[in-house]
């Protein structure tokens, strides 16, 4: 069972939702892992510098895996990964990258491979998240960051995993602000893209308290 975590721009809850994902499929006894090939922006913690998004996989992750092995590439700059990997000087290879993630998926029965900002972001000149995607072959899930503007954003990420013909396993739904429309905005999504979603995430300031508030069917996608 492996599944691609995509999601409609940066900063809408992608690793949020992959987290809370992976913690509902450990809660069920299954060994569940969280990959993300390419990170851009670290913090030094204690000396090391790490990437706050891997760091989050690592810790819901069951068995748990290093950090080179959640992530092939993490950038320091806080950037879109072709600008961080020109900045530093460490082209993304493709076939080391692709070797990374089938050899950590080898290490549990569910994985979440999340993608880095949004469906399309360029990882080298030739060579986007979406083209990752399509090589992985693994469904699809929609990280949907509730907003103004959120439903034409979906709609057109969700047009074009389609039409690079990669099945489209759900959405979840991820209420990254007050939203007043938040329940019809949801209502209309569900509508639109023919499926309700899998998870819904209400907004609270504390991440992690967002993770264990998510609310998850996993037999609408998991086992189905």
């Amino acid at each position: 069972m492996k599944f691609f975590v995509t999601g409609t721009d940066t900063e809408i809850g992608k690793t949020t939702a992959t987290c809370a994902l992976i913690s509902a499929c450990v809660a069920r006894g299954v060994d569940t892992i969280g990959l993300k090939p390419v990170a851009a922006g670290e913090t030094e913690i204690d000396g090391q510098w790490v990437n706050d998004d891997v760091m989050r996989l690592m810790e819901v992750s069951n068995p748990r895996l290093s950090s080179n092995q959640v992530c092939a590439y993490q950038f320091r700059t806080p950037c879109a990964p072709e600008l961080a990997s020109r900045l530093e000087q460490r082209p993304i290879d493709r076939e080391e990258l692709l070797a990374s993630v089938h050899k950590s998926a080898l290490m549990a029965k569910a994985v979440f491979v999340e993608g880095v900002g949004g469906f399309c972001v360029p990882l080298t000149q030739e060579w986007t998240t979406a083209d990752l995607a399509v090589e992985l072959g693994y469904p699809i899930i929609l990280t949907v960051g509730i907003k103004l503007g959120c439903i034409n954003h979906a709609l057109l990420t969700h047009e074009a995993i389609i039409s690079r013909g990669l099945k489209f396993a759900g959405w979840v739904a991820n209420e990254v602000c007050v939203e007043p429309n938040f329940l019809e905005t949801i209502q209309t999504l569900t509508t639109r893209l023919n499926a309700p979603p899998i998870a819904t995430i209400p907004f609270t300031e504390d991440v992690m308290r967002r993770t264990l508030n998510a609310e998850i069917d996993l037999d609408k996608f998991l086992y189905s």
